[in-house]
């Protein structure tokens, strides 16, 4: 077969495989992340992550390889290109305060730790206003019965 002779990088199949469209300033999602809808934003982010082969690199299915391993440099580059294209799909004031962190996987579980969780608050002031909603003059459970 003739993948045989490829790097782990030359064939699309691979997640090492970068497309030449895979420039690290990519949008993959229509908004940026700018502190409220992360769970929206994630799901937008995981499912173009998905598309390109390169969810793994975020949830852990990809972890740094040996730097003597095959894959090593391979692994480095798409690290680097999911980095930037985390950083480019977050607001500026969160996209510094990831900055410095090696990996996309610890990017993504720093904002995992401080996105993903609703406090209780945050639940109290959600479960006011729906049940605040009004259809017309009824509120919802009228409107529903």
């Amino acid at each position: 077969m003739a993948t045989q002779n490829l790097l782990p990088n030359q064939y699309p199949e691979s997640p090492f495989y970068l497309h030449p469209t895979d420039n690290t300033a990519n949008q993959l999602v229509s908004v940026k992340f700018k502190g409220e809808g992360y769970g929206d934003w994630r799901r937008s982010m995981m499912i173009s992550m998905s598309s390109k082969n390169k969810l793994g690199f975020v949830n852990g299915r990809f972890p740094k390889p040996d730097p003597t391993h095959v894959t090593y440099e391979a692994w480095l580059r798409c690290n680097d290109v999911m980095i930037s294209w985390l950083l480019f799909n977050l607001d500026s004031v969160i996209s510094k305060s990831v900055l410095y962190f090696n990996t996309a996987r610890e990017i993504w579980l720093d904002l995992e730790d401080r996105f993903a969780f609703v406090s209780g608050p945050q639940l109290y002031a959600l479960e006011r206003q729906a049940s605040d909603i009004t259809q017309g003059t009824q509120n919802v459970a009228e409107f529903f019965t």
